[in-house]
């Protein structure tokens, strides 16, 4: 079977039992969110933890550890972006736009993030726009949702990717995200938008029934505006040096189970894209 039938019909199970991994957190720690401001894993520039997976990247690095780190997935040399430009390409194919959810989901305002930018959390806990840091050849985020409709909310969805210089850098940015969850166990989306009771779980590759990407991380909590909160869920993975993530934001009406498998079909879809933009094969 192909890597990307393979995706398409086990992430949504795969997904569903991280995510009861991460139930298994709550009130044990807490986790980062993302990220309206645009979601994906935090290219703060600051010297990240040791890797989310655990596993050495100084192979895939040029670095000389004696084992290869496992992988599910070996891109073409030649395709992989080596320039902004191809860079900027990678990630305008690979991102979502709001017919790729599902038929119904229509553009936020505003639609997408801002050109040359990656989102950082900032010392007070709020996300924040910030210029490409040197790790980081491109990044683009897209904001969707579906409209409420018979008597359930609205749904707000955002679609990330990122493309690192090298696949260390990448690795480093998952190690990131799950620092930053430690320090910031509340987080500022936007004015009026917060993540909070956060919790997440990591499964690299082969681990947890992750078969499916170099790295992952799936985090749950709550979304709140003004006095209503809302289920929220957080995927992130990586394959090679891109890495791509995907929020859900819920809405009155809307099962939890629902809200997983618009996050796992999503992120299943842009590892898809991923495969086909690098031609790689396992």
């Amino acid at each position: 079977m192909d890597n990307a039938r393979r995706h398409r019909t086990t992430w949504p199970v795969r997904a569903a039992a991280s995510a009861a991994g991460v139930a298994l957190l709550v009130g044990g720690c807490g986790a980062g969110g993302d990220k309206a401001a645009g979601p994906g894993p935090s290219a703060s520039g600051r010297s990240a933890a040791p890797s989310a997976s655990g596993a050495a990247s100084t192979a895939a690095s040029g670095g000389g550890a004696t084992t290869p780190t496992p992988t599910p997935f070996t891109a073409d040399p030649a395709r992989v972006p080596r320039s902004k430009p191809q860079a900027d390409a990678l990630a305008r194919a690979v991102v979502l736009q709001p017919q790729d959810w599902r038929s119904g989901f229509r553009a936020q305002r505003p639609a997408a993030s801002a050109p040359g930018t990656v989102a950082v959390l900032d010392e007070e806990c709020r996300w924040q726009r910030r210029p490409l840091p040197s790790s980081v050849l491109a990044s683009s985020s897209r904001y969707s949702e579906l409209p409420g409709a018979g008597g359930k909310g609205t749904v707000k969805v955002t679609s990330s990717v990122t493309v690192h210089t090298t696949v260390e850098a990448a690795d480093q940015q998952l190690a990131t995200t799950l620092e930053e969850a430690l320090r910031c166990r509340e987080q500022q989306v936007r004015t009026d938008e917060r993540i909070s009771g956060l919790a997440s779980v990591a499964s690299p590759y082969g681990q947890g029934g992750n078969t499916y990407a170099d790295d992952s991380v799936v985090e749950i909590g709550s979304y709140l505006t003004g006095n209503s909160a809302q289920p929220y869920h957080w995927n992130v993975a990586r394959l090679g040096s891109v890495t791509v993530a995907v929020s859900v934001m819920g809405a009155t009406g809307y099962k939890d189970d629902e809200l997983t498998n618009f996050a796992s079909l999503a992120l299943s879809k842009m590892l898809s894209r991923i495969e086909s933009g690098l031609g790689g094969k396992n």
